[in-house]
């Protein structure tokens, strides 16, 4: 079975239940939609990507961990 589920399966945590909305300059946002469908993906699953890691490097429990070396 595929790790695709559906809406049905989600959990509440992972819902998708909120927006943000921003201003970027219109060329930069044209290069980076076009590389996302070159390389097969979406301009919102790498944003999502990019923030759960940023999330991830920069939260509390990460810092500590990096101030204790």
């Amino acid at each position: 079975m595929s790790n695709l589920r559906s809406k049905q399966g989600r959990s509440k945590k992972s819902r998708k239940d909120s927006q943000l909305v921003l201003r970027v300059n219109g060329e930069e946002r044209d290069a980076f939609i076009s590389l996302c469908e070159a390389l097969d993906t979406s301009a919102a699953r790498e944003i999502r990507r990019f923030m759960r890691d940023f999330v991830a490097r920069h939260s509390p429990a990460e810092e500590a961990e990096q101030n204790q070396h």
